[in-house]
């Protein structure tokens, strides 16, 4: 698994706030991820800032599109030298097809994951939009499409990570929201898990944000988050 998991969300309403926290972090100890709210309020011009200033950035836009459309969004996203983007596996097999290839196969090029279900979603959601069978069901089929069809790994609660290891192969990279040290809230997320448990469970990206960017010292905030994880490996090799 990765060395460096941690993804700080960057859920801000303008660039000064967003760049505000990040020089108070270390590029050498986590990745970004850029989302929806921060993208429409600053655009292409932070993503760019972010990736001269030395971050892995994960543009968090969950493309769901016909296609041609998201062939050409996942493009776009490419050009602004971008670490990760997303799409929604919901959008179906041929826009996940379209979209790993429109990418290449350059090595540089960013890695593509799909959201499977959002972390916010239960049995009840699920059943609101017609979604048959729990969670853990849904999350296999969807990863499953995105696999076949190329893509690098899925957007997933990290409480699907182990089926999915197990079902899907190691190499299948898993993001996981919902990320929330022990003494956190857990706000709006309703599958949730720490740190450590959610790398033994085999999550190899962890997207934390309240816990780290509300915290009165975010960079004290995400050391101890990366001490967690030191002793969590420690102890697993003993």
């Amino acid at each position: 698994m990765d060395k460096n998991p941690v993804i700080i969300a960057l859920d801000y309403g303008d660039a000064d706030a967003a760049l505000a926290l990040v020089k108070q972090l270390d590029p050498g100890l986590c990745r970004l991820k850029v989302g929806k709210q921060l993208f429409t309020a600053a655009g292409p011009r932070l993503v760019a800032q972010l990736v001269k200033l030395g971050y892995a950035v994960f543009l968090d836009l969950k493309f769901h599109d016909i296609p041609t459309t998201v062939a050409l969004a996942c493009r776009a996203a490419a050009d602004l030298g971008v670490w990760m983007i997303n799409v929604h596996a919901l959008g179906g097999g041929a826009m996940l097809s379209v979209a790993r290839a429109a990418l290449g196969d350059a090595p540089d090029r960013p890695l593509l994951t799909a959201v499977t279900l959002l972390t916010s979603m239960g049995e009840t959601e699920m059943r609101e939009i017609g979604l048959q069978g729990t969670p853990e069901e849904a999350v296999l089929r969807l990863a499953r499409l995105a696999q076949v069809n190329g893509l690098d790994g899925v957007v997933c609660s990290a409480q699907e990570a182990a089926l999915l290891k197990a079902e899907l192969g190691t190499s299948f990279r898993l993001v996981t929201p919902g990320i929330r040290p022990a003494d956190s809230a857990p706000g709006d997320q309703h599958r949730t898990m720490t740190p450590g448990a959610a790398r033994l469970a085999g999550a190899d990206f962890l997207v934390i944000g309240r816990p780290i960017t509300h915290a009165a010292d975010p960079m004290r905030a995400l050391l101890a988050i990366e001490q967690e994880l030191l002793n969590n490996s420690a102890g697993e090799k003993l």
